[in-house]
């Protein structure tokens, strides 16, 4: 009897250690499963840049021409187009027609042919678009509007919806695309999300803390086209997908089935 005594305290010891592990493995620090722990009643100047970035090859662009006269405008609204998809965050996928900027970096357009359209932004080719419409007479007081059509961001990681999002007004920040992913999972790291920008043909890197309020005046809180974030898994996630914990489940039933064979004796 006391030998079955002295087992099944040794039992309940293990199984007491192996929880208290669990727990501590799986313990999340609360200030660093949130945003802005330091921020209080203040307030962040507005940071965007409204200087716009320069086309690039590859960019696929929206380009409409109104004028005083709507039926001499209509050519230019309807020919030498290319169609692209774009997915949204919810799987979905749409389909948009626009003017890519080829290899050379030159779109076609009708009666003026081929422009030169990469590294400049959009108001240079607009102005380019109406100055030549208007020294060769095609149009009277013609009014160009020039939009991206692929504007989009990458979300991967420790998100609910990891995709690419096709931003169609140009302008979000860092906390939208997050929440166009789906948010953060209780396992990402908020304190060291990594940011893959590419600037004048060169990859950047940059590391954003999700938990200070200094987001909210980093240079990095709105993003630009082809930006990539990554959310990195805390320490919790790696401990939890670990062959030890994968293991405990088999071995406390294996030391439950082993006492039940002795009290059964």
């Amino acid at each position: 009897m006391k030998t079955k005594y002295k087992f099944y305290s040794r039992f309940i010891k293990t199984i007491a250690i192996l929880l208290l592990a669990m727990q501590f493995i799986s313990c999340v620090n609360t200030r660093k499963a949130t945003y802005f722990n330091n921020v209080g009643d203040v307030s962040f100047p507005e940071i965007f840049k409204s200087g716009e970035p320069v086309l690039q090859k590859n960019d696929i662009l929206s380009i409409s021409v109104s004028s005083l006269n709507p039926e001499a405008a209509k050519i230019f609204n309807s020919t030498n187009l290319i169609a692209t998809q774009t997915s949204s965050s919810s799987g979905t996928t749409t389909q948009a027609s626009g003017y890519l900027i080829d290899k050379e970096g030159v779109i076609r357009f009708p009666m003026l042919g081929e422009i030169k359209a990469a590294e400049i932004t959009k108001k240079e080719l607009r102005e380019k678009i109406t100055e030549q419409l208007k020294r060769k007479k095609l149009l009277l007081d013609p009014v160009v509007d020039i939009r991206y059509l692929n504007y989009r961001v990458s979300v991967l990681g420790e998100v609910k919806n990891p995709s690419v999002l096709t931003i169609p007004n140009e302008k979000v920040t860092i906390l939208e695309a997050l929440g166009l992913a789906g948010d953060l999972t209780i396992y990402a790291k908020r304190d060291n999300v990594l940011l893959i920008r590419t600037e004048d043909g060169v990859k950047k890197t940059r590391r954003i803390d999700l938990t200070s309020g200094e987001i909210f005046s980093s240079p990095y809180y709105y993003l630009k086209s082809n930006d990539v974030i990554y959310v990195q898994p805390n320490k919790s996630k790696v401990a939890s997908s670990g062959r030890a914990i994968q293991w405990l489940p088999v071995i406390i039933s294996a030391l439950s089935l082993v006492i039940v064979v002795i009290n059964s004796k």
